[in-house]
């Protein structure tokens, strides 16, 4: 059974004098880590940072690529393959 835990973090806490001082704060939010606040270590609540924002994907064009790299051949793998195969020698 404990091999399976051994993964786990504790969640990050601050009590309430602790919470004075938000640079650990905010980079435990920023990172994306959900605080517990305590008192007199009794969990109070639970600070949940913001989902982040997704930034769009910028996909390289793999058209304009195989386009570059093959001109206007029609490539056939599957009978490339095949022949590579039957001029072997083992």
């Amino acid at each position: 059974m404990w091999h399976m835990l051994c993964h786990i973090r504790p969640m990050p806490s601050v009590n309430l004098r602790q919470l004075r001082d938000t640079r650990q704060l905010l980079t435990w939010l920023e990172a994306g880590e959900v605080v517990e606040l305590r008192k007199r270590n009794a969990i109070v609540a639970r600070i949940v940072p913001e989902s982040p924002k997704a930034q769009p994907v910028e996909w390289p064009d793999f058209e304009a690529r195989l386009k570059k790299m093959y001109g206007d051949r029609v490539l056939t793998p599957v009978a490339d393959l095949i022949a590579d195969r039957e001029n072997e020698r083992y």
